[in-house]
């Protein structure tokens, strides 16, 4: 597939994009800055501007394709393009910038034929992650059907653009698919941030305790492009286990005394809801923390 990868040198993007290009991909890493990977072609475009992602989705991506016989066009669009959380400028920048570049991209998409598109949304959708104060989901584990009352800028745009999503999926009756991601680890991260989760679990409180290894992003993303025939869909994505040593059971009780629990849990699985995203798409996260850190706690394996 040739693909349209916004927001390709994020933190999460510079591992996903490679990754599909691994996977025999076309990868056009749209973006303000580049990422420099060989097999990724690189495109400054300011999402923002409705003009500049509407020229960049409808035209080249590299020299080689001007000896294609036609002008290529794009297959798939996976829109990870934003300002990544609270705090890093203003809240009405944040707002702004995210709501404005996801409707841009859907709309240049959609209007140049595009079926498959993939964005990124967020954990923080649910109003627990960037809450002020004390926070709790409504009951556990948390699914995509939970609702989605979020307080801060970050999470509010990432409702809008849901939203905006499902509005165009049903104008074009495309294949949009979102994705509520939840705190994303790279490989080298695990030996850095996750001891202090071992010993305290209160650091992970609002992560629901989850978390998803970049490369089953990647996964993720993959058997979206893959899967087709859905319509408009968001999933839950993070890994299986909690990113903690205590069991689900025992922080249950420490933290959710009172809430609600649907289903039983397994003693590791995760509070964070993957169901649908392994009943739908197929996916099955391969990565955790356990195979590179011991458990302090005796619980690892």
């Amino acid at each position: 597939m040739r693909i349209f990868f916004t927001g390709g040198s994020g933190k999460a993007g510079r591992h996903v994009a490679p990754h599909l290009a691994e996977q025999g991909h076309h990868v056009t890493n749209a973006d303000l800055v580049p990422l420099r990977h060989p097999a990724v072609a690189d495109l400054r475009v300011d999402l923002t501007d409705a003009g500049e992602t509407y020229s960049a989705l409808a035209g080249l991506a590299t020299f080689d394709e001007l000896d294609l016989p036609e002008k290529p066009t794009y297959d798939a669009v996976v829109h990870f393009a934003a300002v990544p959380a609270i705090l890093l400028t203003s809240d009405a920048a944040t707002y702004a910038t995210n709501v404005l570049s996801t409707y841009n991209v859907l709309e240049a998409a959609t209007r140049l034929g595009v079926r498959k598109i993939v964005f990124a949304s967020s954990e923080t959708t649910y109003g627990v992650c960037f809450a002020q104060g004390e926070r709790r989901p409504l009951y556990l584990p948390v699914d995509e059907d939970h609702p989605t009352v979020p307080e801060d800028a970050y999470a509010m745009s990432k409702v809008a653009g849901e939203v905006t999503a499902r509005s165009f999926q049903a104008r074009t009756g495309a294949d949009v698919y979102g994705l509520r991601i939840n705190n994303v680890i790279e490989p080298d991260e695990y030996g850095e941030l996750f001891p202090p989760f071992l010993t305290d679990p209160s650091l992970r409180r609002r992560n629901l305790f989850a978390y998803i290894d970049v490369r089953d992003l990647g996964q993720m993303v993959q058997r979206c492009l893959e899967v087709d025939g859905l319509g408009y869909e968001v999933f839950n994505v993070a890994n299986a286990d909690m990113s903690v040593a205590a069991t689900t059971q025992e922080l249950q009780h420490r933290f959710y005394d009172g809430v609600e629990v649907r289903r039983e849990m397994d003693r590791n699985e995760t509070f964070y809801a993957i169901d649908k995203a392994r009943d739908l798409l197929g996916f099955e996260p391969r990565h955790s923390w356990r195979q590179v850190l011991s458990d302090p706690g005796g619980r690892n394996g």
